[in-house]
């Protein structure tokens, strides 16, 4: 198995677009958390109105890599992305809610949890099965972000309500996702496309009934240069975060796309704890090593099985 990791790894790192491209998303999905949590603890900025700059930005970003034939768009009904549209509003308000309210440790560790649930959701409602392997790497995962906010100094419950609501609409975004994928044959992006401005409208919507338009903390309030500045940032850093998962998986795979991601979780925990000095006891780095211990052994049984099925694939006469 090692053998098999160390040939995929070096193949990886054989090929230097591939590493431009991991790179990128490396420095895009850290940047993105900690400029995030800067704008809420500095500026105090609305959190759905950055998520509607967030969904315009993307569809922006988009609309140009459609224009440089980076991907074709293909017509979709608007009835057939609705729901997708909505949990996606859901996953990214929610998401960003559990960021604002939680320390950096809690919100990384809490979004974790959304591997057990979409196991969960896909043996609950689309009879989907698990080897018992898998099904035992999700007591290590689960007991871990219980001890880590058990033990959290800075526990608040609105932040776990946030963080739980979050988990469980971006499980079912990424479940919804991958059927509507199948379902319309289109990639990632093209769906993205369209969701992407549906979205943004049902926020446009809905900001003017949960979030002051004027004054302090509106969005035509009197913000600084600076503070606008990194909500742009933001924005673009938000397209670049999404651009990089598809090209990565694109070219690369969802096994390599989840290896990278568990150096991104280490190195976005530490920034957490350095950028904004959050506090963490001895029990929550147990927790944290729990979590990751139960991660690796996820990442592994899956590629494991992965690697079983091509092989029976090959060996059919």
């Amino acid at each position: 198995m090692s053998s098999t990791m160390a040939t995929r790894l070096s193949d990886l790192f054989g090929n230097s677009r591939i590493i431009a491209g991991l790179l990128v998303n490396l420095l895009s999905s850290v940047c993105i958390v900690f400029i995030n949590k800067w704008i809420y603890v500095h500026y105090g900025f609305p959190n759905m109105t950055l998520t509607l700059i967030h969904f315009v930005m993307t569809w922006l970003g988009l609309f140009i890599c459609q224009k440089m034939d980076i991907f074709a768009p293909k017509s979709l009904r608007p009835s057939k992305i609705l729901l997708l549209a909505l949990s996606f509003c859901g996953f990214v308000v929610f998401t960003n809610l559990s960021l604002q309210s939680n320390t950096i440790g809690t919100y990384q560790l809490a979004k974790v949890m959304t591997t057990p649930v979409i196991i969960a959701i896909q043996t609950m409602y689309y009879r989907k099965t698990f080897s018992t392997k898998i099904k035992l790497t999700l007591v290590p995962i689960t007991l871990g972000v219980i001890l880590n906010s058990y033990y959290d100094v800075r526990f608040n419950l609105m932040g776990m309500i946030f963080a739980t609501l979050g988990v469980l609409v971006t499980s079912l975004y990424q479940v919804w996702v991958g059927a509507k994928q199948h379902e319309l044959q289109v990639n990632s992006m093209q769906l993205l496309y369209y969701q992407a401005p549906m979205s943004s409208a049902f926020l446009l919507v809905l900001v003017p009934f949960f979030e002051p338009l004027t004054g302090d903390g509106g969005i035509f309030g009197p913000w600084s240069f600076l503070a606008l500045f990194m909500v742009l940032l933001s924005g673009v850093i938000a397209f670049l975060v999404n651009l990089s998962i598809y090209w990565i998986i694109g070219n690369t795979s969802p096994v390599t796309y989840n290896m990278f991601g568990h150096f991104k979780f280490c190195i976005t925990l530490l920034g957490g704890y350095v950028l904004f000095q959050d506090p963490l006891s001895l029990n929550q780095g147990l927790g944290i090593l729990c979590t990751l211990t139960g991660i690796l052994a996820y990442t592994h049984f899956k590629l494991a099985e992965q690697e079983e099925g091509k092989s029976r694939l090959t060996q059919r006469p």
